[in-house]
């Protein structure tokens, strides 16, 4: 393609000087990038002939060595290096855009990612050497194409997800295997097809199915074709059991017994071959050696019961781990799969994939919304349940964000879409869900290190007590072999390996549906360990937007007052001039006709109205022009420390009266606070840059503990470290960018108002989806609940494995009942965890 472009043709006469639209390429991760210049594009040359839109496809080429060319679309990610502060992913920002071909570009210090949305013209090597001349160097982060994403069932245990990634690794064509038991996820980078993949999964024990990324659709069939085996294989066992008392031969009752084994151990069984080929110890190994040894001398009524319990306890694990699981993958059925388009005055059914963003969708009543978007016409309340918990549906209106999987409660409405499907919240979330669910709590690490190490040390012990003790003459080789069994069994550390990663699944798939996004095991024991948390009070614990609270006439009527206030600040954007706006348009108050409007910097407005200059503004700004305020100072002095911002309406003769404006407490702001002491988080903390009169009062009124007033940013961080120093364990709750330092130094960050909000999203460790703290101590009950949960399960499964290994070498565990004790402990952590989905 590069050659037709650069003129290598002959036939194309004029495009051998047209080195601007020659492709320039390098190589990304293995993958030949090829970015190249549309800007010489044109469809055909004067003489007819086609010309360099022939390749010049207005698309950033991807082409593998090992696989088909894929195009790329528009938007590129970064890791970048050398990043030290978010003030550092503030300045890549700012260099990038103002580059022409750079639409938007976003950084993310956390993750040290960047997102480039650039046009088709944007050079790789130019954003590179942007970055570069900033002090900072960075990789683009492009997929291989022969990357597949596979969701595997059977897996009851991280031992099992081990033996698959163990045996893929033998398989030539594949080059990188990961697999991940709690999500029951495998990502595979191979060079042969998917069927051979499922086909190598599949020789282990395991059923593994393609996620179409398209739409993210899995077969989630349920895996139940073993129960008929395990009924039949437990009818053979009965009548064996029976018939062994009903004076059936020997011969007979074995036969039956064999059968038995064959029909429940053949999977396992074949598990443990290819398990023992690629180097795994896992369950499978075990539980087989313990039947094929019961078999060998002779207890095959132990071995075709050990096998049947073993395999029943395993559809059992599968099934209950298939709820967690599925507690994520239910929200991928909240978004429709279809919207109603409206193309001109028709309305047109699409899949929600080939909807672009800008077309206009039309939502009925009792509709889910498809896509985000903004409302261009019509009213409704919508039911943000799905995304935010919020448990009363929001109004909304023209203007107003609605986001994909709400249910639209009443007025049908149109809406401008603003995400593509894979952009929006609910996409979002429900990726880092999947990515928190991933990554290893500090728990659970440890525990697959120790069964590790206890795994091992257990199969050799088995040996040994076969092996030794009839070799030194203590007991037959019969007695110490049927002991050596049982050991084997006790060896599996299932219930132990499961202790955390299903409470951990459960717990982050619990919060995920009240619209609390927890990413990872890690912060969710950080939560249950808080002890203080540190609030950000504007825009956290007061609603952000300051409202009117005191009207005081001194020379005029109230309506009056608040027309002439109405006039002069019709024509300001600041903050208190917009509340004291709003509230003359919903007292119903009209504006009185004025010229001349001029902002005093700093102080206030004037206008000139009924023919006289009249002013809004501080103390100041009439102490300046000597009107005389002696009368009136006490009662500002007196709004002030209380808290409130006083706007003086006068002449340049007289104060006509006072307006007092105060952002007010959130309305859930009280009753979060309250429900924090009750779950015990004693130590509640205000920062804030405001006055120390203000925060005094807010804090009284929200039942803040202690306050930090008059605080920078970087004030906020040394009031961090303070409590830390004081020996807590501290959470900070903020919503805004200036927040992001404190977010990043305490022991925990909760960022405010996820849904729709990238930067929220990325930056904090836990994301509040509503824009109140109302989920605020459900989330940290529901992290002491998990941390309780895994310490019961590991207990548990220690004890009880203490209790089995005690108990062999008297005589008194037999095979069946070192099974039993195994599966049975497994099932009874995976119940006691799935009680967090209903926390």
């Amino acid at each position: 393609m590069a050659d037709k472009c650069c003129g290598t043709n002959n036939e194309m006469k004029t495009m051998e000087d047209q080195n601007s639209c020659c492709s320039s390429q390098k190589s990304v991760n293995g993958i030949a990038v090829t970015a190249t210049n549309s800007s010489c594009c044109s469809s055909t040359d004067n003489d007819g002939i086609p010309g360099p839109m022939d390749c010049c496809n207005n698309e950033v080429e991807k082409t593998s060595n090992n696989g088909p060319s894929v195009t790329e679309a528009e938007k590129i990610e970064y890791r970048i290096y050398g990043m030290d502060c978010p003030s550092c992913a503030l300045t890549i920002e700012k260099g990038l855009n103002r580059l022409n071909d750079i639409q938007e570009a976003k950084v993310n210090y956390n993750t040290a990612k960047l997102q480039i949305i650039g046009s088709n013209a944007l050079s790789l090597d130019r954003v590179e050497n942007e970055i570069q001349k900033l002090g900072f160097s960075a990789e683009p982060l492009i997929e291989k194409s022969n990357i597949r994403t596979y969701d595997v069932l059977g897996m009851d245990c991280s031992s099992c997800a081990k033996s698959i990634e163990n045996h893929l690794h033998t398989v030539p064509a594949v080059n990188s295997v990961t697999v991940n038991f709690s999500t029951g996820k495998m990502k595979v980078e191979h060079e042969n097809s998917v069927d051979d993949i499922i086909s190598e999964v599949a020789k282990i024990g395991f059923k593994a199915s393609p996620i179409r990324k398209s739409s993210d659709t899995r077969d989630t069939t349920n895996n139940n074709q073993g129960y008929g085996l395990i009924a039949f294989s437990g009818i053979l066992i009965a009548l064996g059991f029976i018939g062994s008392y009903s004076g059936v031969s020997a011969f007979i009752t074995t036969i039956l017994y064999s059968i038995a084994i064959v029909v429940s151990g053949y999977k396992p069984v074949r598990s443990a071959y290819y398990a023992v080929k690629s180097g795994s110890l896992d369950m499978n190994v075990l539980m087989s050696a313990a039947v094929i040894g019961a078999a060998l001398i002779g207890e095959w009524f132990e071995g075709a019961t050990v096998v049947w319990l073993f395999a029943l306890g395993n559809a059992l694990q599968t099934r209950s781990i298939e709820q967690t699981r599925s507690s994520i993958r239910n929200l991928m059925d909240l978004a429709p799969s279809e919207a109603w388009v409206l193309i001109g005055s028709d309305m047109v059914k699409k899949p929600v994939e080939e909807v672009s963003v800008g077309q206009i969708i039309v939502i009925k009543p009792g509709d889910r919304i498809p896509l985000d978007g903004e409302i261009i016409e019509g009213e409704t309340s919508v039911d943000q349940a799905p995304i935010t918990g919020e448990s009363i549906p929001v109004d909304k209106s023209a203007g107003d964000s609605v986001y994909a999987g709400t249910i639209n409660e009443s007025g049908s409405i149109e809406v401008k879409v603003t995400r593509l499907v894979e952009d929006t919240s609910l996409s979002k979330i429900i990726h880092l869900v999947e990515e928190a669910q991933e990554q290893k709590a500090p728990t659970q690490a440890f525990v697959d290190k120790f069964a590790s190490i206890y795994t091992p040390i257990v199969f050799l012990l088995a040996l040994a007590v076969i092996v030794l003790p009839p070799l030194f003459g203590f007991g037959t080789w019969g007695e110490w072999f049927y002991k050596g069994l049982a050991l084997l069994v006790v060896a599996c550390p299932c219930a132990l390996v499961i202790s955390t990663p299903v409470a951990i699944v459960s717990a982050i798939g619990n919060a995920a549906k009240n619209g609390v996004l927890i990413k990872g095991g890690t912060f969710l024991e950080k939560a249950g360990a808080i002890d203080a948390i540190a609030f950000d009070k504007t825009g956290t614990l007061t609603e952000g937007k300051p409202k009117v609270s005191d009207i005081i006439t001194l020379t005029t009527s109230e309506d009056e007052l608040i027309s002439l206030a109405f006039t002069l600040e019709n024509h300001s954007t600041h903050p208190i001039a917009k509340a004291i706006v709003e509230y003359a348009e919903d007292s119903g108050v009209q504006a009185k006709s004025g010229k001349s409007f001029k902002n005093i910097v700093g102080k206030g407005v004037q206008a000139i109205i009924n023919g006289e200059f009249h002013y809004a503004g501080n103390i100041k700004l009439f102490e300046e022009m000597n009107v005389p305020i002696h009368h009136v100072r006490t009662q500002v002095e007196h709004l002030q420390t209380q808290g409130k911002t006083v706007v003086m309406i006068g002449t340049e003769h007289e104060i006509m009266g006072i307006i007092s404006v105060a952002d007010t407490i959130r309305s859930t702001t009280v009753k979060a606070l309250h429900g924090l002491k009750q779950v015990g988080v004693n130590q509640l903390v205000m920062l804030t840059g405001d006055n120390e009169g203000t925060a005094k009062v807010i804090s009284k009124e929200s039942s803040i503990n202690r306050y930090f007033a008059e605080l920078l940013p970087e004030d906020k961080v040394d009031a961090i470290h303070q409590l830390q120093k004081e020996g807590h364990e501290v959470a900070m709750v903020g919503d805004g960018i200036n927040d992001a330092p404190a977010l990043a130094t305490a022991d925990l960050g909760i960022a405010m108002g996820g849904a729709g909000t990238d930067t929220a999203m990325e930056t904090a460790d836990i994301v509040l989806m509503a824009d109140n703290l109302e989920k605020l101590p459900h989330t940290v009950k529901l992290s002491r609940k998990a941390l309780t949960i895994i310490k019961q399960n590991i207990w548990f499964s220690l004890i009880v494995k203490f209790i089995a290994l005690t108990l062999i070498f008297p005589g008194w565990l037999t095979l069946w009942m070192a099974v039993l004790s195994d599966t049975g402990a497994a099932l009874i952590v995976i119940l006691n965890s799935l009680r967090l989905l209903r926390e």
